[in-house]
């Protein structure tokens, strides 16, 4: 959005912008108050948790993530402490409260966090010493997700961007284990707070994202989103999230909205609960203008 890159040019550093409380809130609320979604999306970061686990790192323009000390030993693990949000992400709390105050009902105000699997890929060096990482990074997660539910978020979605980079049985081994344990401990905390997974290329895991327990699976635009509902038993009562193509906001207005209706068709005829979304992020130089004419047809419907 020109308002965002206007707020960058005066506030250069990825990291001023996401933990300065202020500068986070405005943010958050630059799409809603420009196209009034339904939901308000918390301005953060997946790596924000790990300085205050011992794991300092850096967003560098152009390249993006870059871990100071990566882990390479069990004695590099062992230094890595229990997150505690109250004290080291207070920034997060901060946004939360001020987001839920200025939208009120009017909207759905969503924290996110980064699975354990995805932020071990960008910390980690040596796959011996993984699973203890993994494991150090789920309790901490599930302290996040608690810290972001007591702040005002009313849905949390755990992004495990590289899963599905894995192969299925990589995948039973290094991701799901641990996305179950996070969603599990989450809901025991906090059983009515909607959880919601998101895989990129998610096609081959729809399946194995719902045997984590999540509430709501977010398709990406690759998946069909009748023949998701299939693979799921009925009674699951798994809601889904997504899943038009971000391409297609390059399109003619014609085209967008008919990609949308069919979209809300589709998850008509399947019986599924659904919330509207594209299948990822907005992508780099889609029009504004096709940004709200998404919002104007999807509220038309």
């Amino acid at each position: 959005m020109k308002s965002y890159m206007d707020l960058c040019s005066r506030h250069r550093s990825f990291r001023e912008r996401s933990e300065n409380a202020a500068l986070a809130t405005e943010i958050s609320l630059q799409p809603w108050r420009a196209f009034q979604p339904d939901g308000v999306i918390l301005f953060s970061d997946i790596l924000t948790p790990l300085a205050g686990m011992g794991i300092p790192f850096d967003i560098v323009p152009g390249k993006g993530p870059v871990i100071e000390n990566p882990i390479r030993t069990m004695q590099d693990v062992d230094a890595v402490h229990a997150l505690e949000p109250e004290e080291s992400m207070s920034f997060v709390g901060e946004t939360l409260r001020a987001l839920r105050e200025e939208v009120g009902d009017k909207a759905a105000v969503l924290g996110f966090v980064g699975a354990p699997f995805t932020l071990a890929s960008y910390i980690v060096e040596e796959p011996q010493v993984l699973h203890a990482l993994l494991k150090r990074l789920a309790d901490s997660l599930v302290e996040y997700i608690d810290y972001q539910a007591r702040s005002g978020a009313q849905v949390v979605q755990i992004f495990d961007s590289w899963a599905a980079h894995m192969s299925p049985c990589d995948f039973d081994e290094f991701a799901g284990p641990y996305l179950h344990y996070v969603i599990h401990k989450a809901h025991q905390r906090h059983p009515t707070l909607p959880l919601v997974l998101y895989i990129s290329g998610s096609g081959a895991l729809v399946e194995r994202m719902a045997a984590c327990g999540p509430d709501v699976i977010s398709l990406c635009h690759t998946v069909d989103l009748e023949e998701a509902a299939t693979r799921l038993p009925p009674q699951s009562g798994i809601a889904f999230q997504g899943n038009v193509d971000p391409a297609i906001l390059f399109g003619s207005q014609d085209a967008i909205a008919r990609r949308i209706r069919e979209c809300v068709h589709q998850a008509r005829a399947a019986g599924v609960k659904h919330v509207l979304n594209l299948g990822h992020g907005v992508l780099v130089g889609t029009p504004e203008s096709a940004v709200a004419h998404f919002f104007e047809t999807a509220k038309s419907l």
